[in-house]
């Protein structure tokens, strides 16, 4: 089975996460992970700028939507289209989900 895990993110660090990696470092921190614990999934992780990326799905729209209402923070982390973390994106609940799935490092 593929996996396709979404970084939503902007340039701006969000308010509420000052002290917490940038976006974009979320997702080159995750990437690098994946590629260390599961080498043997396929395991895509893509950058998705809230600010500049086009052409969107009416998933990723809503997503975004529900940040700039304050519903969620970013990062936002979805996995199969789950979202998994937002905000201080942490590495358990992401290890979690992926055994929940039968996946072990």
């Amino acid at each position: 089975m593929s996996y396709t895990v979404n970084v939503y993110g902007r340039d701006v660090q969000c308010a509420s996460c000052v002290n917490a990696p940038s976006s974009k470092d979320t997702h080159d921190w995750l990437g690098a992970l994946f590629t260390k614990k599961f080498p043997n999934e396929d395991i895509k992780v893509n950058y998705i700028d809230m600010d500049k990326d086009e052409n969107l799905s009416d998933y990723d729209q809503e997503l975004i939507e529900q940040v700039d209402n304050d519903e969620l923070f970013y990062p936002l982390v979805t996995i199969n289209d789950e979202v998994v973390q937002d905000g201080y994106v942490q590495l358990k609940p992401i290890m979690k989900w992926f055994e929940n799935k039968g996946i072990n490092a």
